[in-house]
């Protein structure tokens, strides 16, 4: 069965982001112990930072004691501004993003539905910072002893 579902890089660079925002205010965090901690490969860390870092999400830190920081507040940054930046749209059609992408949107019946599916996607992601998600990220660790 498909399911509609949002994308594994979607999911690290959300992990990653919350890691980072668990150290906001502290030294930089390498992609090492980011990976390590939340088991992803470095590799593929890599290039989920990339359009984090492309829209001012994080910066790096060169140096023996460089790494990652958030660039932002992360009260000012949402589970939807990372969605958005590594997946793009949210739309679950093309055609509610761009109607001259299907023949039919003028006169499809269904396209309004995507357009709120859509549109509760974005209000839902945009209702999380990442101080929330890493504030109950930090209450797991404690609770589980993983920090």
């Amino acid at each position: 069965m498909n399911v509609l579902q949002l994308s594994t890089k979607v999911r690290y660079a959300a992990r990653a982001m919350i890691e980072l925002a668990v150290n906001y205010n502290t030294n930089p965090v390498q992609l090492n112990d980011i990976a390590c901690k939340q088991d992803i490969s470095v590799k593929y860390l890599e290039q989920i930072m990339a359009p984090l870092r492309a829209r001012g999400f994080v910066r790096t830190q060169k140096g023996s004691r460089g790494g990652y920081h958030l660039a932002a507040n992360p009260d000012n940054i949402t589970l939807y501004d990372i969605v958005e930046s590594v997946e793009g749209s949210i739309a679950p059609v093309s055609c509610v993003d761009n109607d001259e992408s299907c023949e039919r949107a003028v006169r499809c019946v269904t396209r309004s539905v995507w357009s709120n599916v859509k549109e509760a996607m974005k209000k839902e992601l945009q209702s999380h910072t990442l101080r929330e998600l890493a504030n109950q990220q930090e209450k797991l660790y404690r609770e589980h002893k993983l920090a």
